[in-house]
């Protein structure tokens, strides 16, 4: 039994229009604590990056892999995710998500117990694999919750609460992960005594996500007893690959390339925030003290969103689109060529003007999608690949030219985000 996607939006009763809306709005509620949740999950990486390249002593390009193992679940999952959606519908679906997330953090358990750098690329693999399924049904339910026009602010005001997350998040991690940075240093040990380090000093990363793992079941039990909250008809089933024939549509193939370089870029600054701070030439923190620095990148993102979701009402997306990637051009700029304060705080301020990036280049490149809302969704959150990608492009860059000159890489994919923000301007014309 496959499901109409278009649907979802219809609320259980529709005895009153009145009783309609506020169902509706009811549901809004439970998709906010979803991108709540997956937003601040998927920024702990950002914390436990610096952590785990001081453990297994690697190098930028390796510790990124982190993020590829990650983000690579975007690439393997959002399209057999899309189709669990139209056959299951979009709460089931959300709460088989949040049950694979629980698994993933669970996963961390064995792989602090043998002190193996791959155990947890594979954790991360799974975790982001419920990530991926949530976001699939996350983006085009909020979407769907409300008049068409207003479709870029609400996502935006939805995103916030994913900000939230990414503000939170960071914060507690640094305290419980990078506060407990090792005083032993782990190029002097090896052998047994080096695995027994190594498991000892992981067992933070462990009781984080055991913690993170009980506070998803309870929200997938509370998802299950709301899974009749939607009307879902009966579509007939297409193909899993049939989605993929929506990139000959060029705003949606321009808006996916995007979203694989937005990303990217947001995912690789936030992954070198900490050790960027950490430098002498810009604020020479330690790591702990970096750490607790990010919610000043990921709150700018949040502060934004909601200043977006307002702006968004009173101009055009795409050049508002343009406008924010143009900022984020001039502050890296700023922050490769400058040192100290300047420098350190240019690279922070950057999460302000990321904020309404995500949301607006995901319905200017889905609108017009109609009942394929979900298949295009399915496809854009392929595109999230970009963070397994980017990521490591900019880490193997900072390992031959330094942190500082890395940053030319994602300059270049907001070069590119301005481009499509200009690009679709006006509206698609039927």
């Amino acid at each position: 039994m496959a499901f109409e996607t278009a649907a979802a939006a219809s609320p259980a009763s529709h005895a009153e229009s009145g009783a309609a809306v506020s169902y509706a709005t009811n549901l809004q509620v439970y998709v906010y604590v979803l991108f709540f949740a997956f937003g601040g999950i998927t920024s702990l990486n950002d914390v436990i990056i610096p952590k785990l390249k001081a453990l297994f002593t690697l190098s930028y390009g390796e510790v990124m892999l982190v993020q590829s193992a990650f983000f690579a679940a975007y690439f393997i999952v959002s399209i057999p995710a899309a189709a669990l959606v139209r056959r299951i519908g979009y709460i089931r679906s959300a709460v088989v998500g949040l049950l694979t997330m629980t698994v993933g953090c669970l996963l961390f358990i064995p792989a602090s117990s043998f002190g193996l750098f791959g155990l947890f690329l594979i954790a991360l693999f799974v975790l982001a694999s419920g990530i991926t399924t949530v976001q699939v049904v996350a983006n085009p339910l909020i979407s769907m919750l409300g008049p068409v026009r207003t479709a870029s602010s609400r996502l935006t005001f939805a995103q916030a609460f994913n900000s939230l997350g990414t503000t939170i998040f960071p914060y507690v991690g640094s305290i419980l992960i990078l506060g407990s940075l090792a005083t032993v240093d782990a190029k002097t040990l090896s052998g047994a005594a080096l695995d027994a380090f190594r498991g000892a000093e992981t067992q933070v990363v462990v009781h984080t996500y055991m913690g993170l793992a009980v506070a998803l079941v309870l929200v997938a039990a509370v998802m299950w007893l709301r899974r009749k909250s939607l009307v879902e008809v009966p579509a007939a089933p297409t193909p899993i690959l049939r989605a993929f024939n929506l990139l000959a549509r060029p705003r949606f193939a321009f808006g996916a390339l995007c979203i694989f370089l937005y990303v990217g870029g947001e995912v690789a600054i936030g992954s070198v925030i900490v050790n960027y701070l950490m430098q002498s030439s810009v604020l020479g923190l330690p790591g702990d003290i970096a750490g607790k620095h990010l919610p000043y990148y990921w709150g700018g993102a949040m502060l934004g969103r909601f200043i977006g979701a307002w702006l968004l009402r009173l101009f055009a997306p795409g050049k508002v689109l343009a406008c924010a990637a143009a900022a984020v051009i001039v502050l890296l700029t700023i922050s490769a060529n400058s040192i100290g304060v300047v420098s350190g705080w240019s690279l922070l301020a950057i999460g302000l003007f990321n904020s309404i990036m995500f949301p607006t280049i995901f319905t200017l490149a889905s609108e017009g999608l109609g009942k394929r809302a979900a298949e295009g969704s399915g496809v854009i959150c392929v595109a999230i690949v970009g963070g397994a990608v980017v990521p490591l492009v900019t880490g193997t860059a900072a390992d031959v030219w330094g942190l500082k000159h890395a940053l030319i890489v994602p300059a270049v994919c907001y070069c590119t985000i301005l481009a499509f923000g200009w690009f679709a301007r006006r509206p698609l014309q039927a």
